[in-house]
């Protein structure tokens, strides 16, 4: 069975490989706009301008100061390429073994390792609050942001009223820019300091606003649920928040590799050959942050990997051309070697190594095909 994700913000959650829309770390105390790109900076509109001014005219009903309105669109304005990102989101079929390659590789093992070591202590003190495991806050942060590094940079006020003005998903962003100007107005963040990806998903875990309303969290205790800063306290604390008031259940595992002979309730197997899984009603919580079993399967594994649990024991089965995951590192490697240069060696065979299988190919008189076999393996030995 092939997982099947659509494109959305800019954590591993929406599996965009590899694996942020938004590589670049954000600086929390500014709007950075001038490292954005041309189609992501606000461009004139006159319909968006429109748009605008009847949202405004009617805002007042859901509690939004004029001063609020002021300061929230000061800066906005219409982004051409948040609507072609919302258009043209690409539908991903992937493996679960691809994702678990990405989700549980071995830098996001390592960062992981690190970034609960440095946040021991916060983190032991929100399993104690929320009863939610340490090393599953921490496997979400860096499956949405790479543990802070890619909180997205786009200004958040401009992207859900651009997507509301669109109309595709008009009333479902409606709710998001009313919610975002709502965190404004209660002081949490600044407009200049509320950047997100493009869809509007904010801070170090990844909060749409409505849903920031909902769980955010004052762990600090300095007034604001700054999840945007580069102390993520009050990101983790939302996020466990979030988990405990969705069906987290304290001292109770999100689930398990079911190893070879054995037998479990309440298993999953994602693909027809690969590893099974029993799960607990914690890996339906953990669902419902991003509903889908890959991400609650890549959420779960790399927490005990981060916790130093070894890797799978079942193997995944070769793809449909025969490889395996190591027989693709080792393709990704040798075509790296020769000169085609894939971006890395993970087994996942993405965009980069299609264009450099394409690019040796060619160099060979080859049809350009861009698809990966045993025999252009055994060709670069």
């Amino acid at each position: 069975m092939k997982i099947t994700r659509r494109h959305f913000g800019t954590g591993l959650a929406a599996f965009g490989l590899s694996a942020c829309t938004r590589p670049a770390p954000t600086n929390p105390n500014i709007t950075v706009t001038s490292g954005l790109p041309a189609d992501l900076r606000p461009v004139p509109n006159p319909d968006y301008q429109a748009w605008v001014a009847a949202f405004r005219a009617r805002a007042g009903s859901e509690g939004l100061s004029d001063t609020t309105l002021e300061s929230g669109f000061r800066n906005a304005g219409y982004l051409p390429g948040v609507v072609t990102r919302d258009r043209n989101q690409t539908e991903f079929n992937r493996s679960l073994e691809d994702y678990l390659a990405i989700a549980a590789s071995n830098e996001r093992i390592t960062k992981g390792r690190a970034a609960f070591a440095q946040h021991r202590s916060t983190l032991a003190a929100l399993e104690d609050r929320y009863g939610v495991q340490a090393e599953i806050i921490t496997a979400i942060w860096g499956l949405e942001s790479f543990y802070g590094e890619r909180r997205g940079d786009v200004p958040v006020v401009s992207a859900t009223s651009t997507l509301a003005y669109d109309g595709r998903r008009g009333a479902f962003f409606e709710k998001q820019l009313v919610a975002a100007l709502k965190i404004l107005q209660n002081g949490d963040i600044t407009a200049e300091r509320m950047t997100g990806s493009w869809a509007g998903a904010m801070g170090h875990t990844q909060f749409i606003p409505t849903s920031y309303e909902s769980f955010a969290v004052d762990f600090t205790g300095d007034g604001r649920r700054d999840i945007w800063s580069e102390d993520p306290s009050d990101a983790l604390a939302s996020t466990a928040a979030y988990l405990a008031r969705n069906g987290w259940s304290r001292g109770i595992r999100w689930g398990d590799e079911v190893v070879a002979g054995a037998s479990s309730d309440n298993t999953i197997q994602p693909q027809p050959a690969g590893p099974r899984f029993a799960v607990t009603g914690n890996f339906r919580a953990i669902k419902r942050y991003n509903n889908s079993d890959a991400y609650a399967i890549g959420v779960g594994h790399l927490a005990d990997r981060i916790g130093g649990a070894g890797p799978l024991q079942t193997p995944f089965p070769p793809d449909a051309n025969g490889l395996t995951k190591d027989d693709r590192i080792a393709l990704q490697q040798r075509l790296t070697a020769a000169g085609f240069d894939t971006d890395g060696a993970d087994g996942v065979i993405g965009p980069n190594s299609r264009r450099a299988i394409s690019a040796y190919q060619t160099s060979r008189g080859l049809p350009a095909t861009g698809e990966p076999s045993l025999d252009l393996l055994r060709s670069l030995r």
